[in-house]
């Protein structure tokens, strides 16, 4: 259960980047899309395709038969999607950038660096829980859209700490499909106890399943209109040859 947790946490680090200043972030105001490498210090590689647009994130992971976080800022909502059901879950500091748990102690502007041909400001910042409880610091590179291309973090909380990096690639700033930010029609939605397993974990071989199964309903149905529009050949010869 707390695999799924760290795993939920830092995919909305990466889909909601953490702010480098004391007040909220502004929102990024340009539709893009790119690829992403987050890794943490553990070994845990996760590699996603992104898109966003104001105040609505996706990610994709694990291809077509894997999982998509869809963040709804307007509605206040994340959707987890997989196979043909989605789980939805209110906003809050468990599942949001979380800054409002921070006093920010340090934060500075280190200089202008480049990563992957894109000119961006890096920036320091260092913030403890307002509890005591927990502590986090690290490097930010942002564009001028305000686009956070990089992350290097380090967090401690007690004797636990996770080391974080994320990167960008293939950023792309253009227009997107406002439906890649809605569930998609068909799909029935379920609670946590629907989407937990007797263990506690979501039944990933099962809902995988059910992925395969409509894709392969899809192309059948596919083949079979193709082959309701195709022309018999052999019955085409014939009529032209008599044969």
């Amino acid at each position: 259960m707390r695999l799924l947790r760290d795993v939920g946490l830092l995919t909305c680090a990466v889909l909601v980047p953490l702010t480098v200043t004391a007040a909220p972030p502004p929102e990024v105001k340009v539709d893009y899309s790119a690829d992403s490498m987050m890794e943490t210090e553990g070994g845990m590689t996760m590699k996603s395709r992104i898109y966003h647009t104001v105040e609505k994130d996706r990610m994709e992971m694990g291809g077509s038969e894997g999982m998509v976080s869809i963040i709804r800022k307007d509605k206040k909502v994340v959707w987890q999607l997989m196979g043909n059901m989605y789980m939805e879950m209110p906003m809050d500091a468990s599942n949001a950038s979380g800054m409002d748990a921070f006093d920010i102690v340090e934060q500075a502007e280190v200089g202008q660096e480049t990563i992957n041909g894109l000119k961006t400001t890096k920036s320091k910042i260092v913030a403890v829980k307002k509890d005591g409880s927990g502590k986090f610091g690290g490097f930010f590179w942002t564009t001028k859209e305000g686009i956070t291309v990089k992350m290097d973090m380090l967090s401690k909380e007690g004797d636990r700490k996770m080391r974080m990096t994320s990167e960008l690639t293939n950023l792309k700033i253009e227009k997107q499909d406002p439906a890649l930010f809605e569930i998609p029609a068909g799909y029935t939605k379920n609670d946590m106890g629907t989407m937990m397993g007797m263990g506690g974990m979501p039944n990933m071989d099962e809902m995988k399943q059910n992925a395969r199964q409509q894709r392969r309903s899809r192309e059948n149905q596919a083949k079979e209109s193709l082959g309701e529009q195709m022309p018999d050949v052999n019955k085409m010869m014939k009529g032209l040859f008599g044969k």
